[in-house]
């Protein structure tokens, strides 16, 4: 199987990737081996929010250029706003409705009720400028009953201590009280698929407005939408108060939907998807690659003129820690590590962690480098890159979207 580029992973980073090739005539296939972290997203999309001596960021694009010289940022050369600006654009052209700029962090709710800086938010979620927005306000605070993945008390806990007066309600309708047969079942994507029924919807509203007289919000779980967002228009265009969507624990409702949307893209600007299979290995002459081959294709290869490693961080095995050392296992690519295990993490569980910092060597055009050398036709975008700790800097989700723009847009221009 030939093609003008093949991706290896259908994450956000691969298919952010492949949709800008093939907007712009390049063939490509993506091969994923399963589940993007979007799956388990909590509606937002960080850009910067804190730098790597914990400064904190309040316009990303203006601290871009503070950043270390081997974060994945730094690599962009003078194209941070820019592609920040594509990044959010390719959303909004794929149908994924967004709200926030890089040159401002607004605020998200986190499933636990807290605030937390971020660059972009689902429109299924309310972005907020300061706590000021809850304080003072009257919330109710409702669940369906039997739902474990969104913890009212906690939710309205956080909001009281912005100031909020918080009052807990739950919600049961027959249709969801079939799913508690099994607790299983009771889940975000399952309650999200009885909700698409209209019927159902609108028995759901009903109990609502029953239920908001006297309060400014109403808060809820974000189990609406799963293949569009209509439901969601609907329920809040049919309260008289405003209606915040709380993330949940994973799965995410919202992260699936835009999965799908930007697979769906995807495969209508003609790329190929193939979803559960795995790259294993490569051939090589010299420093550029000649054909990959995966699990479910044993001999037969994939050969392309440029290959793209999208494979994530530890948690989809695009690295894999080792007792002394920590590899890439596809391409054997160099990965920057510090030696002694000791010093890959801190005993405090949420303190800064070293070995987020740890992933593949690359040079300025994100050529990936093996044994020194930057291979020819061999490329790295996302969270599989070193020099940055995604989680401390706020900052995922950008390198995601961003490195992947830059490798793109260098192929295309050859």
């Amino acid at each position: 199987m030939k093609f003008d580029i093949l991706i290896i992973g259908g994450g956000l980073a691969g298919l952010t990737c492949g949709i800008r090739l093939q907007k712009n005539g390049v063939k490509c296939v993506i091969v994923s081996t399963g589940q993007s972290a979007l799956h388990f997203s909590s509606g937002s999309f960080d850009l910067l929010n804190e730098l790597a001596d914990g400064t904190k960021v309040d316009n990303p694009v203006a601290a871009a250029d503070k950043v270390s010289a081997n974060h994945p940022y730094a690599k962009l050369g003078n194209n941070f706003a820019y592609y920040a600006r594509e990044a959010k654009q390719q959303f909004l052209d794929c149908g994924i409705e967004v709200n926030g700029d890089a040159e401002h962090n607004h605020l998200r709710i986190t499933p636990m009720g807290t605030l937390k800086p971020t660059w972009l938010t689902f429109s299924d979620f309310t972005p907020l400028s300061s706590a000021n927005d809850i304080a003072g306000k009257k919330i109710l605070v409702v669940n369906m009953a039997g739902f474990l993945d969104f913890n009212t008390k906690f939710v309205a806990d956080s909001f009281e201590k912005y100031g909020a007066e918080c009052r807990i309600s739950s919600i049961n309708l027959p249709e969801l009280e079939r799913l508690r047969i099994s607790p299983t079942e009771m889940r975000s994507t399952n309650i999200a698929r009885v909700l698409e029924n209209e019927k159902t919807l609108e028995a759901l509203i009903l109990e609502l407005t029953g239920k908001i007289s006297g309060f400014d919000i109403v808060a809820l779980p974000a189990v609406f939408g799963l293949s569009s967002a209509a439901s969601i228009k609907k329920l809040k265009e049919s309260l008289d108060i405003p209606v915040w969507l709380i993330p949940t624990m994973p799965p995410s409702v919202p992260g699936i939907r835009a999965q799908q949307q930007l697979r769906r893209s995807f495969e209508e600007l003609g790329g190929v998807y193939m979803l559960g299979d795995t790259v294993v290995k490569a051939d090589f002459s010299g420093n550029k690659v000649q054909a990959v081959y995966s699990v479910n294709h044993g001999d037969i290869s994939f050969v392309a003129e440029n290959f793209i490693l999208a494979s994530g961080s530890y948690f989809s095995n695009g690295l894999v820690a080792q007792p002394d050392s920590v590899i890439e296992p596809v391409f054997g690519s160099d990965v920057d590590f510090t030696p002694g295990r000791d010093s890959w993490y801190d005993k405090a569980f949420f303190n800064k962690q070293n070995y987020m910092t740890f992933g593949v060597a690359t040079d300025d055009k994100l050529r990936i480098k093996i044994k020194g050398d930057a291979q020819r036709n061999l490329f790295a975008i996302g969270s599989v890159l070193s020099g940055s700790n995604t989680i401390h800097e706020g900052c995922g989700a950008g390198i995601s979207m961003l490195t992947a723009l830059y490798v793109a847009d260098n192929l295309i221009k050859g």
